[in-house]
């Protein structure tokens, strides 16, 4: 039997595997095993969810355990997303569109945004108390889903979404857009769910049905259309409220 004081340090331990699994993650992407990375990043999700569910059951909702979490989830979705805009850049056609070497080595960093507007989203986080049941703007980890998946797509559907992806304009435009999304003012309900009321957790649930529909059609290239009705859902349901 674990004493109570062990019990309420479980979910630290999974926040420190969040972790964990975020700088193999890293190490992966420049070993140029973005898959890899991919699955490092579902993982840490998991292990996201899992320590918030397991610090309510267990009574630890520290402020100790909120730091950790958000000092997690700079490196595992934070760092990790702007390390596979990077490297896909470096993948795509960039020289063309920037033939002009010196300028070309400012450019390829432009997806780091995403990594210090990560940051900026989780300090906001911590600090706006309207998001104690919900979020407003896009979460660090539905983000870096999004450009996680990018590479799973290349890789498990080649030649399909090869010219859009490794598109150089397509990436910096992406990065800006996301990095604006993670401290945008638009408010998006939470899936961590209080209670299994259908009639409470309505959207939750339709996202949910929908996104295994999709996954099941269109495999990895489905997550970014999830993170799409995610944010229609959330502006749907502001509207009706």
């Amino acid at each position: 039997m674990l004493s109570p004081t062990m019990k309420k340090q479980i979910p630290n331990f999974l926040t420190s595997m969040n972790l964990f699994c975020g700088c193999i993650a890293v190490v992966m992407v420049f070993r140029n095993h973005l898959e890899f990375t991919a699955y490092l990043i579902l993982l840490a999700a998991f292990f996201d969810l899992l320590d918030g569910m397991v610090a309510r059951l267990v009574g630890s909702n520290s402020e100790f355990g909120k730091q950790i979490d958000s000092l997690a989830d700079v490196v595992s979705f934070g760092l990790v997303p702007g390390a596979v805009m990077f490297k896909l850049l470096q993948m795509s056609s960039l020289p063309e569109l920037v033939p002009n070497a010196t300028l070309r080595t400012f450019v390829q960093f432009v997806p780091f945004i995403i990594t210090i507007f990560s940051a900026l989203r989780l300090a906001k986080f911590n600090l706006d108390t309207r998001q104690t049941s919900s979020f407003i703007g896009l979460p660090t980890p539905a983000n870096t889903l999004l450009v996680v998946s990018l590479p799973l797509i290349l890789i498990q559907l080649p030649g399909k979404f090869d010219g859009l992806i490794l598109n150089p304009v397509f990436l910096l435009l992406v990065s800006v857009f996301l990095s604006y999304m993670l401290i945008s003012e638009i408010p998006l309900f939470s899936l961590k769910f209080k209670s299994l009321d259908l009639k409470t957790n309505m959207f939750q649930y339709i996202l949910i049905a929908l996104a295994i529909v999709l996954i099941t059609i269109f495999s990895f290239a489905a997550i970014p259309m999830v993170i799409i009705l995610y944010v229609l859902l959330s502006i749907i349901k502001n509207k009706l409220a």
